[in-house]
């Protein structure tokens, strides 16, 4: 026991020793490495320490032309400028970056590709568009095809993205099929708004191959057969959509009534509108079967609609739709009171009737097919604000 303590008291001085010199060679490398940086650097971190970021960036600007080695300097900079809005520095900077003598290979291409995204920051597409042409191919290949991919949908050049899309590889199960599904959508609806129906119907089978629930294909098929005067298959067709996605059932409303209408079959169709909103409830769906019910039956069996929907799913909205069907129900002496109630409540629900991307929480009062906010595809379904406020 005592030769095990003894081996252990002659040992802890020579670990001592042994840590005091690596802290020594540590610390000799730092003081080395920090008498290598421009005093500048330190002026910047400290105008940073002090939240004073535009000084900061004046020093670190001077860093960089004292020492033209800090290559990492120039790209945190020119990322910084891009960030503030400053483009045209931010180009000057990486484009500075490209034409050093010296640089690597690989920090060239990473300049490059940040060069390309300044151009399409500052909407000089065609420049970033060269650029991130010339890097397909490089390792800096997958950066350049998202960036070819965003610069293709702001010129609605479909075909080009529909090719850039299906060279993009596959993270986490995204394969790109809904995007390139809509960039076929895109182009059949500019065949049908030209009459080459043969072509638009085409567009829309490739859309369909690609992604088979594809919502807005089979409503522009749809279309499609309703301006061939095909009701039957149109009204059909339309139907389809609840297999794929009946939260998309509300935009169909209107056009399967229409249709049912133009086939002297209101009555079919206003209770298929029933049907719908008994199983997948929408405040957009309730609206157009309100109206139709209205119009084809009687004030009293629109009130009595609302009415019921009302106690199933009580939103304000659908109390603003109770109100304006009670005024139409009530006794004159009544409806004074009935419309200055509405009234109040419709500035309420002003808030509460806008649709919401479920990417970025864009909101808007009008529904798109991809999001104005974050460009995201299908991600603003056709629910108001307050149907997902009341989601558990």
């Amino acid at each position: 026991m005592m030769e095990f303590e003894l081996w252990w008291l002659l040992a802890i001085p020579l670990f001592f020793a042994l840590g005091w010199m690596a802290a020594r060679v540590d610390i000799r490398h730092v003081v080395r490495e920090s008498r290598a940086l421009p005093k500048s650097y330190f002026k910047g971190l400290n105008f940073l320490l002090n939240e004073q970021p535009d000084k900061a960036i004046d020093a670190f600007i001077e860093a960089a032309k004292v020492d033209s080695e800090t290559a990492e300097l120039h790209f945190a900079l020119g990322n910084l400028f891009r960030r503030r809005g400053e483009t045209d520095r931010a180009i000057r900077m990486h484009q500075n970056l490209v034409e050093r003598e010296g640089l690597k290979e690989e920090q060239r291409l990473q300049a490059m590709a940040e060069l390309g995204h300044d151009f399409l920051k500052s909407g000089l597409l065609d420049r970033a568009e060269d650029i991130f042409v010339s890097l397909r191919g490089t390792s800096q290949n997958e950066a350049a095809l998202n960036f070819l991919l965003e610069i293709y949908q702001q010129e609605k050049e479909w075909r080009k993205a529909i090719d850039i899309a299906r060279q993009l590889p596959d993270h986490s199960g995204h394969l790109w099929q809904k995007e390139i599904a809509n960039f076929f959508c895109e182009l059949a609806a500019t065949e049908i708004n030209n009459s080459r129906r043969a072509e638009a119907h085409k567009l829309l089978d490739e859309a369909l191959a690609t992604h088979r629930k594809s919502v807005r294909a089979t409503i522009l098929l749809g279309d499609l057969h309703a301006a061939e005067g095909d009701l039957e298959r149109a009204i059909e067709t339309w139907k389809r959509i609840e297999q794929q996605n009946p939260v998309y059932l509300a935009l169909i409303a209107a056009k399967l009534m229409e249709a049912y209408r133009k086939l002297g079959r209101s009555g079919q169709g206003l209770q298929l509108l029933r049907s719908y909103l008994a199983q997948h409830p929408s405040l957009d769906l309730l609206d157009t079967t309100f109206q139709w019910c209205l119009q084809d039956e009687s004030p009293e069996a629109a009130y009595q609609l609302v009415r019921e929907e009302l106690r199933r799913n009580p939103t304000l909205l659908g109390l603003d739709k109770l109100l304006e069907a009670q005024i139409l129900v009530a006794p004159p002496e009544r409806r004074a009171d009935l419309e200055l109630v509405k009234n109040l409540i419709h500035n309420h629900t002003r808030k509460v009737a806008r649709y919401r991307c479920d990417s970025c929480g864009f909101k808007a009062r009008q529904f798109y097919w991809r999001c104005p906010g974050c460009g995201a595809w299908e991600s603003y379904p056709p629910k108001r604000t307050e149907e997902f406020d009341l989601m558990p």
